[in-house]
């Protein structure tokens, strides 16, 4: 058992992997320009833990509001992380994998690559948590026009699969909203960085 374990540990990141080189083989090379920000006052990164009858636990801002998603009610994992202040939505869906996770990565590589048309750079990292049975991709897609900048996916290899998106419920100007978007990838960092999945018991 744990050999297998570990030979799918391997094949899922041996396939994120090549979902990254996918992705950067189709993201174009630019040259920064200077930007400029306008004004805002954004608060203390300060957290606390959402930990219920979910397969999963985590850290989560204060200043954030968790609902229900209200487009997939039958799905009762799956929950967005709203800020209100923002106008943005952290939205959060989460799958049991049964022999399908294949399906689900590239389910999760069909939605970053929608965007490379309107992107400039999609800049990609490795999440590898052996410790917290932890793996996964960082997608952070650069362009004024993407609709979401900052997207993840995270699974134990074997039963767990989770994905994150970032989205604003605004008109797509990421060079204004640029620190908005820095200050929510910090604590999609610790979202990550707080994670672990939960044993959920047998039905």
């Amino acid at each position: 058992m744990i050999i297998n374990n570990f030979k799918k540990n391997i094949l899922a990141i041996i396939f994120l992997m090549i979902t990254a080189l996918f992705i950067n083989g189709c993201q174009s090379h630019y040259t920064p320009k200077p930007r400029g920000y306008f004004r805002i006052t954004l608060p203390k990164h300060e957290y606390k833990l959402f930990d219920t009858v979910f397969p999963y636990t985590f850290e989560y801002p204060k200043y954030v509001k968790i609902t229900p998603d209200p487009y997939s009610p039958h799905e009762k994992y799956w929950i967005n992380m709203d800020y209100p202040q923002f106008h943005a939505t952290i939205h959060i869906s989460y799958k049991v994998v049964h022999n399908n996770l294949i399906k689900y990565l590239k389910d999760a590589r069909k939605m970053v690559v929608k965007h490379i048309p309107k992107a400039n750079a999609i800049n990609d990292s490795l999440i590898i948590n052996p410790a917290h049975n932890i793996y996964g991709m960082v997608y952070d897609i650069e362009g004024n026009g993407v609709a979401s900048p900052y997207q993840f996916i995270i699974t134990d290899s074997s039963k767990n699969f989770l994905r994150g998106s970032l989205y604003f419920n605004l008109p797509p100007n990421n060079d204004s909203l640029s620190p908005v978007i820095e200050f929510i990838k910090e604590d999609i960092r610790h979202f990550l960085k707080t994670f672990s999945w939960k044993k959920m018991p047998e039905k």
